[in-house]
C-alpha cells in the first residue's frame, strides 16, 4: 500500500529552476513593520536570480526597509501539482547596464501601471515539492 509521503516528492534545485522558468507569474512575500504583504508579480529568470518590475509603492518600501523576501510559484500538469519557494534578498537595480543585461526591460506586466523600478531577488534557498494529483479524492485538489 502506498503512503501519502510517497505521493509528495521534494524537487531538486535544478527542477525548481525549471519550474520557475515555466510560469512567469509568482507571488512576492514581504514584511513592513511586522505586517506581511503578498504581491503578484510578473517575473523572469536571469542567471539564477528572479527579476521583476515595480511601480513606486508599498512593495518597494517593504524591500527597501527589509530586503529579505520569499517568492512562490505553483502549477500543475496532468500528473502533478507543484510548488517552488525561494527565500532571498531583494534589491532595486540602479545600474543601467545591469538593467539592460538582465532583460527586465522586455518583461511585460499584466498590470497597466507604469513600472520603472527593477528588482532582483538573489536566492538564499530554493525548495520545491510535487504532489501526485491522482492521490487525492475528487474535489480536494482536482478543481
Amino acid at each position: 500500500m502506498k503512503t501519502m509521503e510517497q505521493d509528495i516528492i521534494d524537487l531538486t534545485p535544478d527542477e525548481c529552476w525549471a519550474r520557475l522558468r515555466s510560469t512567469g507569474i509568482g507571488r512576492l512575500a514581504t514584511s513592513l513593520d511586522d505586517v506581511p504583504g503578498i504581491f503578484p508579480v510578473n517575473y523572469l529568470i536571469h542567471e539564477h536570480s528572479i527579476l521583476f518590475r515595480s511601480a513606486p509603492g508599498s512593495k518597494l518600501v517593504s524591500i527597501t526597509n527589509n530586503p529579505t523576501v520569499a517568492f512562490e510559484v505553483d502549477g500543475m500538469d496532468s500528473d502533478w501539482h507543484w510548488s517552488v519557494i525561494v527565500q532571498g534578498v531583494a534589491r532595486r537595480l540602479d545600474d543601467h547596464s545591469d538593467i539592460i543585461d538582465s532583460g527586465v526591460l522586455e518583461l511585460v506586466s499584466w498590470s497597466p501601471t507604469k513600472k520603472y523600478n527593477y528588482v532582483r531577488i538573489t536566492p538564499i534557498e530554493i525548495t520545491g515539492r510535487r504532489i501526485d494529483r491522482h492521490s487525492f479524492p475528487h474535489g480536494s485538489l482536482h478543481g
